[in-house]
């Protein structure tokens, strides 16, 4: 029994045909063609599937899109300017070298999102805190915080 749901994806309304049992992530990936959004363990622990939920940062393998129907979701897709333009935590990613292979990235972009909008002052032990909910394999974490410290001091100098 298949449901239309109507909902905003990166500022856009968008509307699919799905199973109840369809999982967000798989909403995103399959039926939008949003592929920034990684499944890692399908189980809500290493964080590369997190979006933002109405500004809220959620594990989208965890949700079913049927939830999401009528709020907004942003993915990484979402992140930097229609233009093609860097946000500026995308390009302290990228200056500070806080991605290797990129899996992890696109969820804990979306993390220090949210997170800096709450903590635009963050020190590096809460950024490490924050940082916990999102499994990366590759780097060993400093450079992503060192990342997430330029990002915050970054959008505190913008107009």
């Amino acid at each position: 029994m298949k449901r239309t749901i109507a909902l905003t994806v990166n500022g856009e309304r968008r509307e699919g045909v799905v199973e109840p049992r369809t999982s967000l992530a798989d909403f995103l990936r399959e039926e939008l063609d949003l592929t920034g959004t990684h499944v890692g363990c399908e189980h809500g622990v290493c964080g590369a599937c997190t979006v933002l939920l109405d500004g809220e940062p959620i594990r989208s393998c965890l949700a079913l899109a049927v939830q999401a129907a009528g709020w907004s979701v942003m993915t990484i897709e979402g992140v930097g300017g229609s233009d093609g333009t860097l946000h500026p935590i995308q390009e302290a990613f990228r200056a500070k070298h806080g991605l290797q292979c990129g899996f992890c990235t696109p969820g804990i972009v979306l993390a220090a999102h949210a997170f800096l909008r709450e903590h635009p002052a963050p020190s590096r032990e809460a950024i490490r805190e924050m940082l916990a909910g999102n499994l990366c394999r590759c780097t060993g974490y400093h450079f992503i915080i060192e990342a997430i410290a330029a990002a915050a001091l970054s959008i505190a100098e913008s107009p």
